[in-house]
């Protein structure tokens, strides 16, 4: 787990957040960034730098490297504290709260504003960005590409398309977004996976969700990632979110796509809930229907 940044943000400097950022725009050519051209990125002095240099390692924001030249780069403590930063000068964030989820990708915590809200910093890329890179198709002619690069393009695309799905699909409201990090609202609810749904509820909750999938679809997305696990349930219906995979319908792969998130969803169900999903729901036949706008129940199905 990436440590929380947010206690350290009344310790930091703005001379500080000017070595951070000169860090981060030197990653833009290598991942290690020469001690010698930090001044020129930066604005500081050769003394302001190294005082400067000192205070970020100290902290874990940077780390440095001697082998052929001393370089360093930002850890994701110091790309955490440039977002952060960002967004509470935007007044976008006024508190920090506890952790909601961490997992392999992102991590979530509440945050405050006006309401309660979530913000997701991304972490695609932190130890295989290369392999991230290929399997999100985030084109670049870049011949250096960082796990800066794609964490914030991971952010940019997903705040893309929740902006486009909302309000019309049940997808957490964006709020505002800066580098690798995304504010949304604070789902309600719990995770489908650790839902127990009574027997009059099972086929009323996938109905929905699939009717959400289909919605989805009509405005031009396919999740691409579906499962138990990016499902939130509350009495007011389903919420999914984890959008940073999907692509847009005319992609070559999106009927594909579009069958492998039907059949984890509906998979999930029958195993769950054998007695109430038969297997003969054919997922074909649901994806043509969804893929037609067509979608009402699953029972039209059985």
């Amino acid at each position: 787990m990436v440590r929380n940044v947010a206690g350290l943000l009344p310790e930091l400097e703005t001379e500080d957040f000017y070595l951070l950022s000169g860090v981060e725009q030197g990653m833009r050519f290598s991942e290690w960034v020469q001690r010698e051209k930090l001044p020129s990125f930066t604005g500081l002095t050769e003394e302001e730098v190294d005082y400067r240099l000192e205070r970020c390692l100290k902290r874990g924001l940077i780390e440095k490297k001697t082998i052929q030249y001393e370089g360093y780069t930002l850890q994701f403590e110091g790309y955490d504290a440039l977002a952060l930063r960002a967004l509470v000068e935007r007044d976008t964030i006024g508190e920090f709260g506890s952790p909601l989820g961490v997992g392999k990708e992102s991590d979530v915590y509440e945050v405050r504003s006006y309401k309660p809200l979530a913000l997701k910093y991304h972490r695609e890329g932190y130890t295989n960005f290369r392999e991230v890179h290929k399997e999100r198709d985030y084109a670049s002619d870049k011949d250096h590409v960082s796990w800066m690069y794609t964490a914030r393009k991971a952010a940019e695309r997903e705040h893309d398309i929740l902006e486009d799905l909302y309000p019309d699909v049940s997808v957490p409201q964006p709020i505002d977004q800066n580098r690798h990090a995304i504010v949304m609202e604070k789902m309600d609810g719990v995770e489908l996976s650790r839902t127990k749904l009574e027997d009059e509820q099972i086929l009323g909750v996938l109905d929905l969700l699939l009717s959400e999938i289909a919605r989805a679809h009509e405005h031009g997305y396919v999740h691409a990632d579906m499962s138990e696990y990016n499902v939130f349930v509350d009495e007011g219906g389903v919420t999914i979110f984890d959008w940073p995979q999907a692509v847009p319908t005319d992609h070559g792969n999106a009927d594909e796509f579009l069958r492998r998130d039907l059949e984890n969803v509906v998979g999930y169900f029958r195993r769950k809930y054998p007695q109430h999903v038969p297997e003969e729901v054919e997922i074909g036949d649901l994806a043509a229907t969804i893929a037609d706008e067509g979608f009402e129940t699953v029972t039209d199905f059985v």
